[in-house]
């Protein structure tokens, strides 16, 4: 006669036999659902070259956006809202590839953390191109080599990227939406390579700055080498013996480094923001953001004058950047983010206002806010 123990290992057994069962159910109906969206997507992109073959506009940010976000909202869980849109994003990024893969330049080499912000905002199947510099990230999408890029615009510990705010100054290029990427450090070597060691570590300036306390701390002795990029420095360390670099995970992948020391930045909740640039215009979202930038004549109340209308008509404002002007000497240009589009009524009257005192205003995109 079996025993207890048998009796409830024998219950344990067909339940889990009744829940693999369920699961092979539940994954061959997700199978035929997600085949069908993507059928689904394959018959948007005959619509779309049938009413305009020369320029059909496979990606839009606007609609992109509303997709995750209703996602968001419409999870029940047990799966978090980020995970779930995540999983949807990926679905998204195939489906669109089976339209037109997109083409995205980033600010390279491969292993940035610009070009993980790249697969962040557009999924795994797009297609990355690093260029080796900010401007020649927006040079390739105004040439038309590519439909979009990302490119580094602010640093939760570090700020703003002046280089690609000054690279708007001059560019055509629209803003057509925004990614924020947490940014963990990691210390990594060549497999060869002891801690005790190493005696000079390369990495970008800024990570060195976002890591100096941790450094000071463990590694005060070992010469700081900044470079052009994290991915650059990753790259040095796999032919040298006593060095180290500091970088992304995506790095020590593609260059085969070991991670020695794990999240080293000094702030828990380090961040930068990237911007999705293209060349299109972004219709309203919902949830949507404008940047412009803004040259004022240099006489008092100028700055008084900029920011009233965004508090008489309700805008607003989430940054203000000042930049010397490019045209002449002690002017200075405006670079404002607020929340709205430039279609909705509040911002277009606040626009008409500072248009009247402004001696030039540049939008550079109205675009849907970051949703992961």
């Amino acid at each position: 006669m079996p025993d207890e123990s048998q009796i409830t290992n024998a219950l344990d057994e067909s339940e889990l036999i009744g829940l693999r069962e369920e699961i092979d159910r539940l994954d061959t109906e997700i199978l035929t659902l997600i085949s069908k969206r993507a059928s689904c997507a394959m018959r948007v992109a005959e619509v779309k070259m049938k009413a305009d073959p020369a320029g059909a506009v496979f990606y839009r940010p606007e609609r992109e956006a509303q997709v995750l976000s209703r996602v968001m909202q419409r999870n029940a869980g047990p799966l978090g809202n980020e995970d779930m849109a995540r999983l949807f994003r990926e679905i998204m990024s195939a489906c669109l590839a089976l339209e037109k893969p997109l083409e995205v330049a980033y600010l390279g080499p491969e292993g940035t953390f610009t070009q993980q912000a790249a697969k962040k905002h557009f999924g795994q199947w797009v297609v990355t191109k690093p260029m080796p510099a900010i401007d020649e990230v927006f040079r390739e999408v105004e040439a038309g080599a590519v439909q979009y890029g990302v490119v580094p615009i602010e640093n939760s510990t570090e700020g703003v990227v002046n280089h690609t705010l000054d690279t708007f100054i001059s560019s055509n290029v629209k803003i057509v939406g925004e990614v924020e990427l947490r940014i963990h450090h990691h210390l990594m070597a060549g497999p060869n390579t002891k801690r005790d060691r190493i005696t000079r570590i390369y990495s970008h300036q800024q990570s060195l700055a976002q890591c100096r306390k941790w450094l000071d701390a463990h590694m005060p002795l070992a010469e700081r080498i900044a470079v052009n990029s994290n991915a650059e420095a990753a790259k040095r360390v796999q032919g040298e013996w006593n060095s180290a670099a500091i970088a992304g995970e995506m790095a020590s992948e593609l260059y085969d480094l070991d991670i020695i020391e794990t999240k080293i930045e000094d702030s828990p909740d380090n961040s930068t923001r990237f911007l999705i640039i293209g060349t299109q215009e972004v219709d309203i979202s919902g949830a949507d953001k404008t940047s412009l930038v803004v040259s004022m004549r240099n006489e008092p109340g100028a700055l008084y004058h900029l920011l009233k209308p965004f508090n008489d008509f309700g805008v607003d404002m989430t940054r203000l950047e000042s930049r010397p002007s490019l045209s002449g000497n002690w002017t200075y240009v405006f670079f404002i983010d607020f929340v709205g589009h430039t279609n909705d009524p509040n911002v277009q009257e606040a626009l008409d206002v500072i248009k009247k005192t402004a001696v030039e205003v540049k939008i550079l995109g109205s675009y849907p806010k970051g949703v992961l």
